[in-house]
């Protein structure tokens, strides 16, 4: 499970990665807190991490399950699929987020794999 455990503290690195990239364009952008409007740039920032955020609500869970009921290595290696996809999301959506589909697609497919190979591991496992 250790590759997993690292998996999961890269994934949460990126995520405090992407805060502080959001602190940063809030300075840069003169952006005061609580506003989350004013500058298009920023607000890109400001959805790509919280958009990073709502996918973390599923993903971490499922790659714990995954890695559980069917194979740490391989829940690993979609986590790390998933951070990739993230990072390109990421940078698409504050570049263009007209073209921020193919990207999100990466990291969403490593998702739906975890979600579903966790539930249908989970379900295996009850009925044995």
């Amino acid at each position: 499970m250790e590759p997993v455990a690292i998996v999961t503290a890269l994934i949460l690195v990126q995520f405090i990665v992407f805060g502080m990239l959001v602190g940063r364009a809030r300075v840069k952008y003169r952006i005061k807190a609580p506003a989350i409007t004013g500058d298009p740039i920023f607000e890109r920032h400001f959805r790509a991490h919280q958009n990073t955020l709502e996918q973390l609500v599923v993903t971490i869970p499922a790659l714990w399950m995954f890695a559980y009921y069917v194979h740490a290595v391989a829940a690993a290696v979609l986590g790390v699929i998933y951070l990739v996809g993230r990072t390109l999301y990421y940078r698409t959506y504050v570049a263009d987020p007209a073209k921020r589909s193919a990207s999100f697609s990466i990291g969403i497919f490593a998702t739906a794999i975890l979600v579903l190979g966790g539930l249908a591991g989970a379900g295996w496992h009850w009925l044995r």
